[in-house]
C-alpha cells in the first residue's frame, strides 16, 4: 500500500501537526508499504519533513488554480503510483482535481477537512468536493460532517475521525518549573496558558477579557499566551490597553510545546468555532485540567464536569468563573485529568486513529472506481 500525502499549506498549526502524525503511524504500524508528502518547498511541513527524513517533495505552490502544478501533481503521482492521494486542505484540493479533471489522473482520493465551514454556493467549489475521484472525506469531528451534509451529496462518503496525538512525546514530562524558570515567575504563582494562532476564530479578545476579570479577582497568577499569527500585534495592544501587559506573558513561536503545557496549572481555550480542539487532548496527556469554549466541536473532547469545565463563548465572566472553580480544587483537577487521560488514550492515540486511517484505506481501494 503507498499512500501520497498532499499540502498546500506554507505555515505550522495543528493540522499540519496532524499530518506528520497521520504519516508516522502508518509508518510505525506497518499499515502501509510506503508514503510521500508533496507540499509547498518554502513550507514548514517540508522543513519538519525534511528533519524527521521523510519521504518528501517540496513544489513551487503560487495558485490553486495553476494547471502546470496540477499537471506536475499528475506526473508526480504516476512516478510513485499512490494506491490513494490523502488532500489535506482545499487548496490542495482544488489542484487534485484538476489533475484528474485536465490531465487524466486516476487515483482515489481522501479528503481531510477540519474546518467548520460551508462549502457555499460557488460551482466549482462544490462541483470538488462530489467529484468522482473524492472517495471519502475525513472529517475531524461531528460538527464539520453535519455542515458538509449541506453540500456533499453522497452522505455516506463522509467520515468521522478525530485528532491524532503523538503520546509519547507528551506523556513522559512532568510539571518542572520550566516556565517558571524562564520567566522569571514567582514558583507560588499559578500559570494559566493558551497555545493557539492569533486569529480571530480562537478569540483571544476575550481570552484577555478573562485575564483582567481574574486579576482584579486577586488570583495570583500569571497568563502564558504560546503561539503567532495575523492579530497578535492586536492583541498585545489589546492587553496593554487593560494594563495587563505585565501578567500576560506572549512567548510567541514555540517548537518545545511539549514542554511547556505540562507547567501550566491550567489550560484556557476561548475559541469560539474550534473543529476539535487537539491541543486539548495534548492537555489531557500533560495531566493539565482544561477549561474550554462550549463551541464547535470542543464539547466532542472536552465532556462538561467529566474531563473539564466548559464556559460560554465569548462569555469572560464564565470563564473567569470556571477557571476559579477548578484552579485551587484539587479534588476537581485530579478528578478531571484523570477522566481526560483516559479519553485521550481511548481515543487519539497514534494507534487509534492510524487503524481508522486504515480502514478508510481498505475501503476505499476494495471499492476503488474511477
Amino acid at each position: 500500500m503507498r499512500i501520497l500525502h498532499f499540502t498546500s499549506s506554507i505555515g505550522w498549526r495543528g493540522h499540519e501537526q496532524m499530518i506528520i502524525d497521520i504519516f508516522e503511524s502508518l509508518r510505525d504500524n506497518n499499515f502501509v508499504k510506503d508514503q510521500m508528502i508533496i507540499c509547498p518547498k518554502d513550507s514548514e511541513i517540508f522543513k519538519v519533513a525534511i528533519k524527521k527524513n521523510l519521504k518528501v517533495l517540496g513544489v513551487d505552490f503560487k495558485s490553486e488554480y495553476s494547471l502546470s502544478l496540477a499537471k506536475k501533481f499528475k506526473n508526480e503521482a504516476n512516478k510513485f503510483q499512490p494506491d490513494i492521494s490523502f488532500l489535506h486542505n482545499s487548496k490542495a484540493h482544488t489542484i487534485a482535481v484538476l489533475a484528474a479533471m485536465v490531465f487524466g489522473l486516476k487515483t482515489p482520493m481522501v479528503l481531510f477537512r477540519t474546518l467548520i465551514k460551508n462549502v457555499g454556493t460557488n460551482f466549482f467549489r462544490k462541483y470538488k468536493y462530489n467529484y468522482k475521484s473524492i472517495k471519502k472525506i475525513v472529517c475531524i469531528s461531528d460538527p464539520v460532517s453535519n455542515i458538509l451534509k449541506l453540500s456533499i451529496k453522497d452522505h455516506t462518503k463522509l467520515t468521522v475521525i478525530g485528532s491524532v496525538v503523538d503520546t509519547d512525546k507528551f506523556i513522559i514530562r512532568s510539571k518542572n518549573g520550566f516556565l517558571h524558570q524562564e520567566f522569571n515567575i514567582p514558583l507560588d504563582y499559578k500559570i494559566i496558558g493558551n497555545v493557539s494562532a492569533f486569529c480571530k476564530v480562537k478569540d483571544h479578545f476575550t481570552w484577555v477579557n478573562t485575564v483582567e476579570e481574574l486579576y482584579k479577582r486577586g488570583l495570583k497568577a500569571k497568563y502564558v499566551l504560546i503561539g503567532e499569527g495575523s492579530m497578535q500585534n492586536e492583541i498585545k495592544d489589546y492587553a496593554r490597553s487593560k494594563g495587563l501587559e505585565n501578567e500576560i506573558i506572549f512567548t510567541g513561536f514555540r517548537n518545545d510545546v511539549y514542554k511547556c503545557l505540562p507547567d501550566f496549572d491550567l489550560f484556557l481555550f476561548t475559541s469560539k468555532n474550534e473543529a476539535t480542539g487537539g491541543v486539548i487532548l495534548e492537555s489531557y496527556a500533560c495531566k493539565v485540567p482544561v477549561v474550554a469554549a462550549n463551541a464547535g466541536g470542543i464539547p466532542t473532547v472536552l465532556i462538561n464536569n467529566e474531563t473539564g469545565l466548559l464556559a460560554e463563548a465569548g462569555n469572560s465572566i464564565d470563564f473567569a468563573n470556571k477557571v476559579e472553580t477548578l484552579i485551587d480544587n484539587t479534588i476537581m483537577r485530579n478528578k478531571f485529568v484523570q477522566k481526560g487521560f483516559d479519553f485521550l488514550m481511548n481515543t487519539s492515540t497514534r494507534l487509534i486513529i492510524g487503524t481508522e486511517i486504515l480502514s478508510v484505506i481498505n475501503e476505499v481501494t476494495t471499492n476503488v472506481v474511477i
